[in-house]
């Protein structure tokens, strides 16, 4: 599982965390995406490192996630997605067909679909497809009747894609590819290993509908939580453990609400939080210790772990980082992302704008 990556799109929040290690709807993202592998039988993951090792070596102790085995493998320097592979599977030793999955992206797969349609098809290599509005973003793939990949265009440009189906970021490998790929060099999968996979006709794909989200940018990561909180991804608790409360919303632990708070079916409220009176939370997430002054709405926001919202404040559309601080009656709008320990001033009103803490 690649997940050596800096986060850039995340920041600031990613400045002292790895993106892989932030909680969606209070459960890591990591764990979501390793859960979801190991429902369709994934029995080890070997984890690609490469930014803040230490920070997955303290969250898993134990060195197991979601159940399943971990085997940590740390890039001496980057090596981009090709050479992360292969130097992980060196590593660790692998010598038959694989799996391959971008720890950033939430998805319903079925995986299993996936390995049946590589073993049907005799691939080299077989790739996983979703439908998306806006391919220029992604690396679009083309096929022919047999599942065979045709083209693989990385980022066109917006308008000129011939397909709106791009890479989901999940592949199937035989070893051989990794004989493709030079040892200890730069390799992209994308532009270098792929299209010469095409050209041998040994690239084939399986396209799906099931959800499929790129956890990567600030809209996205809101949308994961909302898409856990309002049942798009589902009935039934929007994380193992979580309870209904008679008044409105989910609960993940003990947190503490005062009587008058206005809390709507699709937040989630988790341990140790304390929630003001008059407060109003829409489609929120309320994180663990984060504390919350009277009369505070918030819609479609997240706060994690220690953020502490002042009297009065408002924060929309926003991602308020773990123990960062929002002054009394300040505004924090517009798709704001708070980094870990940053403070909001009283009566400030921020949009659209990434705070790193002070020291930052």
């Amino acid at each position: 599982m690649l997940v050596g990556g800096f986060g850039t799109r995340l920041r600031p929040l990613t400045l002292t965390v790895p993106k892989n290690l932030v909680p969606v709807a209070g459960v890591p993202l990591i764990e979501r995406v390793v859960a979801r592998l190991a429902a369709h039988g994934v029995g080890r993951v070997v984890l690609s490192l490469g930014y803040r090792p230490d920070s997955f070596f303290a969250a898993f102790p134990d060195d197991t996630v979601a159940g399943v085995p971990l085997t940590y493998v740390v890039e001496p320097e980057p090596l981009d997605t090709g050479g992360a592979i292969r130097f992980a599977a060196r590593q660790a030793g692998l010598r038959d067909t694989f799996l391959v999955a971008n720890g950033d992206v939430l998805t319903d797969l079925d995986f299993t679909a996936l390995i049946d349609a590589h073993r049907r098809t005799g691939a080299e290599a077989t790739i996983a497809l979703t439908p998306v509005e806006d391919p220029s973003r992604f690396g679009v793939v083309t096929t022919d009747d047999d599942g065979r990949v045709t083209a693989f265009i990385e980022k066109p440009d917006p308008g000129t894609a011939p397909t709106n189906l791009i890479n989901a970021g999940t592949y199937v490998f035989e070893p051989s590819v990794l004989a493709r790929i030079p040892a200890d060099q730069k390799v992209s999968l994308e532009r270098e290993v792929f299209p010469a996979l095409v050209a041998d006709g040994t690239l084939f794909a399986l396209a799906s509908e099931r959800y499929w989200l790129d956890v990567g940018l600030p809209d996205s990561y809101l949308q994961a939580s909302t898409d856990l909180l309002d049942g798009t991804r589902g009935a039934g608790p929007p994380t193992p453990g979580a309870d209904r409360r008679a008044e409105g919303g989910w609960t993940l632990g003990e947190p503490v609400v005062d009587p008058g708070a206005d809390i709507d079916d699709q937040s989630l409220l988790c341990d140790g939080c304390h929630v003001g009176p008059a407060v109003e939370a829409r489609r929120s997430v309320i994180g663990p210790a984060s504390r919350v002054a009277g009369g505070v709405r918030l819609e479609d926001a997240v706060l994690l772990a220690g953020a502490i919202i002042g009297e009065g404040a408002l924060v929309e559309r926003s991602i308020i980082g773990p123990g960062a601080v929002v002054g009394a009656g300040a505004k924090v709008t517009g798709l704001s992302v708070l980094g870990e320990g940053a403070v909001i001033a009283p009566g400030a009103s921020v949009d659209a704008a990434h705070i790193p803490a002070p020291d930052a």
